[in-house]
């Protein structure tokens, strides 16, 4: 066990109803794990010393076993968070589940229709809100919105932090906001040119949501997103990002000394633990 990891993602399918240019997610994994390897798997983040799990992809409702994999990690004692594009989420999947979640991962890039849809499909964004408005109706699950911020939407980004605050006014749930500089790493070829904010934009950005916002917020830099994650891909491996590049290290489940692999990748454990307390269940 290790107390230099608290959060590892899960990537239980690269499938997805989206096609975002900006997205570091794995790709074309056409044969994930199976239910009984992902549970194993779910059980094995438990033993390496995390204490939280978080469900993503592509998007992980796109897997019919879905609320399995849920359950199992809650009942071994993790606190679960699902990341998810929102146009998947059902209100039968969430009244199956909602005692298994701890936190919803939602993204938003436009306040408007106009500006979602130059990086999300067109119905996204109300898909989105009718998720938010379907979470009203529990309260124990925390609700995090993400920005991924890039030259489509940097000008739109104080209007999505506007409709959060509006959000967090009006529900009994905590209410969290992501802000991240979209981050030029990608498992297929980007024109980043046309999408990335620089350094300065990000940091005025910040600037001026700082003492305005009425809700938490998360401002993600390249530099505080370099390292950060702990990801395993649908395949069962374990992988964990550094700069533009996705070094694997081998099976998940054959991996017994992970503080040897934290090591060898260079994973910015102080800062990745210093990220994570900030919406600790119980903090």
């Amino acid at each position: 066990m290790t107390g230099k990891v608290a959060t590892i993602d899960f990537h239980v399918t690269s499938e997805c109803s989206q096609e975002c240019p900006y997205c570091w997610g794995p790709q074309d994994f056409e044969n994930p794990v199976d239910t009984a390897t992902a549970l194993r798997i779910i059980s094995h983040v438990k033993e390496v010393g995390a204490s939280r799990i978080v469900f993503t992809g592509g998007d992980p409702l796109k897997r019919t076993d879905m609320a399995e994999l849920v359950r199992h990690a809650k009942s071994i004692g993790l606190e679960v968070a699902l990341s998810t594009t929102g146009d998947q989420l059902t209100w039968e999947f969430l009244q199956a589940v909602a005692h298994g979640i701890d936190l919803i991962s939602l993204p938003l890039d436009g306040s408007t229709e106009e500006v979602n849809k130059r990086t999300k499909e067109e119905g996204h964004l109300a898909a989105v809100l009718q998720a938010l408005e379907w979470l009203r109706e529990y309260p124990n699950i925390d609700v995090k919105v993400c920005t991924p911020v890039t030259r489509h939407n940097l000008a739109d980004v104080p209007n999505i932090a506007r409709l959060v605050e509006d959000y967090a006014r009006t529900t009994e749930a905590r209410v969290f906001y992501n802000i991240f500089q979209a981050f030029p790493r990608a498992m297929f070829d980007v024109e980043w040119d046309d999408l990335l904010v620089s350094d300065e934009e990000f940091a005025d950005l910040e600037n001026r949501l700082r003492d305005t916002a009425r809700v938490r917020v998360n401002f993600l830099t390249h530099a505080t997103l370099d390292r950060l994650y702990m990801m395993i891909f649908p395949d069962g491996s374990l992988v964990i990002p550094r700069g533009r590049e996705f070094p694997a290290y081998g099976a998940f489940l054959e991996i017994e000394d992970i503080d040897t692999v934290l090591e060898k990748s260079r994973f910015a454990w102080e800062r990745h633990l210093h990220h994570s307390r900030g919406w600790v269940k119980n903090g």
